[in-house]
């Protein structure tokens, strides 16, 4: 992906995914390191409450009304399974009630599903589940066919012989 070409091929899907679980690992450690120190009631409540305001609802909408959702859902997910608004949500419990390793669940819960399960944001113009979009899968083939037919050309150049 890069700014004019704003998609994945499965190796860097799988390479941005390998770096989530990076980050998920480097929480769990510090989270496991501090474990006796850890409020499991708020730790809980900060795991779920994402899912439970952005997943959850909008699930039960898909599955309810034949898969088309109102975009609200859509947002809701990506509000809360944002990292910009669970820092916020991490910096207004330090400055309300101080810093707590429970605090580590918040990038657990996001790295979780990035590294874990594949999801990142939703855009609005595919099912609130994943789904594979048929435009989608076109395009892949296409992509895959000009990239083996580019690829078979740059080889033969590699092959002819310097003069």
């Amino acid at each position: 992906m890069d700014a004019k070409n704003a998609f994945d091929t499965p190796v860097t899907y799988r390479l941005i995914r390998v770096e989530y679980a990076v980050g998920l690992a480097v929480a769990v450690g510090f989270f496991f390191a501090h474990i006796t120190e850890v409020r499991w009631l708020p730790a809980v409540a900060l795991f779920l409450y994402i899912d439970l305001i952005g997943y959850i609802p909008g699930a039960i909408a898909y599955h309810r009304e034949d898969k088309a959702i109102s975009k609200v859902y859509y947002v809701l997910y990506n509000t809360m399974h944002s990292l910009a608004t669970q820092t916020i949500v991490a910096l207004a419990w330090i400055w309300l009630a101080g810093p707590e390793w429970a605090l580590l669940v918040l990038p657990i819960h996001l790295f979780g599903d990035r590294a874990l399960f594949g999801n990142f944001l939703k855009p609005f113009g595919l099912d609130f589940e994943p789904v594979a979009d048929p435009a989608f899968q076109r395009f892949r083939s296409e992509f895959a066919a000009s990239a083996a037919d580019g690829t078979r050309l740059i080889e033969q150049l590699d092959a002819r012989p310097t003069p």
